[in-house]
C-alpha cells in the first residue's frame, strides 16, 4: 500500500513536470510568434483568403452533399441519399468512363511526345533553345476557349480542315462530332496540344538536373547509348515522370472547358463527351441539384485519389 502511494506521487510529479515542459514550449512558441509578428502579419492575407475561398467551400460542399437544395429554398437533410443515388446513377458512371477513355487517349501520347521533345531540346545540336521552349510552352497559356473553338473548326463535320485533308486523299469524310470516338479524339487532341509542351519543359528540367558524371562513368564502363538511357536517364527521371503522371491524372479527371465548348452541356452525341466535371456542372447549375452535385464532387475526389495512388504504385515500382 505504501509502495503504491509512493509510486502515485512519483508518477504525479513526473506528470506535472511534463506539463511544465509543455507549457514552457508553448510560451517559447508564442514569444517567437510575437517576435516575428510583422512576418506573420505579412503572410496572414494568404491564410485568410485560403480559409474563405478554400477551406470554407470544401467544408460547405461536404455539408451540402448530405442535403437536398435547389439553391433558393431551404435545405432538406437527406443523409446518405445523394451518395446512394450516385452509386447507382448510370449517367455518372458513363461520365466516369468517358473521362477515363479521354484520359487514356490524351495522357499516353502527350507524355510520350513530351519526353521526345525534351530530349530534342536537350540535344547539343539544337540552336535557339530558348525560342523553341517558348514556342512549345505557348499553347499552355493560350485561352482554352479559343483553343476549343479552333479545334471545333478543325474537327467540324462538313467543312472541317481534317475532312478537307481526307477529301484531298480521296478518303470519305468523318462525322467527327457525331460519333462517340470522334468526340473523344477531338477532346483528347486539345489536351495533348495544350499540355505537351508544358510537360516537355518539366522533363527538360529533369534532364538538366542529371549529373554528367554518371554518363561519363557509364561511357568509360563501355555502356551503349541505349543502356545509359534505360539504366541512368529513366531511373533518374522517375520522380519527374511520377509528377507528370499524377498531375496529368488530376487534370484529366477535371476536364470541363474543352468538352463544354466543343460539344455543349449535354456531352454531344450519346453523351460521349460528358466528363465528370461537366456532369457535376449540369446537375448543379442547370438542373439545380446542388446537394447531388456536391456528392458528385466528392465522388470525383475519391476517384482522383484512387487513380493517383495507382499511378504512384505503377511508376514508383520496386525500390
Amino acid at each position: 500500500m505504501h509502495y503504491g502511494r509512493k509510486q502515485w506521487i512519483e508518477s504525479n510529479g513526473n506528470y506535472s513536470g511534463k506539463n511544465k515542459i509543455q507549457k514552457r514550449r508553448v510560451d517559447i512558441m508564442l514569444r517567437e510568434i510575437w517576435k516575428h509578428r510583422a512576418v506573420y502579419a505579412a503572410i496572414s492575407p494568404f491564410y485568410l483568403l485560403f480559409g474563405i475561398f478554400g477551406l470554407f467551400p470544401i467544408g460547405f460542399s461536404l455539408y451540402l452533399a448530405f442535403h437536398k437544395w435547389d439553391g433558393i429554398g431551404d435545405m432538406t437533410y437527406n443523409g446518405l441519399g445523394n451518395f446512394r443515388y450516385l452509386v447507382t446513377d448510370n449517367e455518372f458512371w458513363q461520365a466516369v468512363g468517358n473521362t477515363f477513355v479521354i484520359w487514356v487517349y490524351a495522357t499516353i501520347p502527350m507524355l510520350f511526345f513530351a519526353l521526345i521533345i525534351a530530349f530534342l531540346l536537350y540535344a547539343p545540336f539544337v540552336k535557339m533553345r530558348t525560342l523553341w521552349r517558348v514556342g512549345f510552352f505557348l499553347p499552355n497559356v493560350t485561352s482554352i476557349v479559343a483553343v476549343a473553338i479552333i479545334f471545333g473548326a478543325l474537327f467540324a463535320n462538313n467543312f472541317g480542315f481534317l475532312n478537307y485533308l481526307l477529301q484531298l486523299l480521296g478518303l470519305p469524310m468523318v462525322q467527327w462530332l457525331n460519333v462517340p470516338w470522334g468526340i473523344q479524339i477531338a477532346i483528347s487532341s486539345m489536351v495533348v496540344w495544350r499540355w505537351m509542351g508544358y510537360n516537355a519543359i518539366i522533363y527538360l528540367a529533369g534532364l538538366q538536373s542529371i549529373p554528367h558524371v554518371l554518363y561519363e562513368a557509364a561511357k568509360i564502363d563501355g555502356a551503349t547509348g541505349a543502356q545509359a538511357f534505360f539504366r541512368i536517364t529513366i531511373p533518374m527521371l522517375r520522380p519527374v515522370i511520377l509528377f507528370t503522371v499524377i498531375t496529368s491524372t488530376i487534370g484529366g479527371m477535371q476536364l470541363f472547358t474543352e468538352p463544354q465548348v466543343l460539344v455543349g452541356n449535354d456531352g454531344g452525341s450519346g453523351a460521349s463527351g460528358m466528363t465528370i466535371v461537366l456532369y457535376l456542372y449540369r446537375e448543379s447549375f442547370i438542373n439545380n441539384y446542388f446537394g447531388y452535385g456536391a456528392a458528385v464532387g466528392w465522388g470525383m475526389f475519391l476517384i482522383i485519389a484512387l487513380f493517383s495512388i495507382i499511378n504512384w504504385k505503377l511508376v514508383q515500382g520496386k525500390k
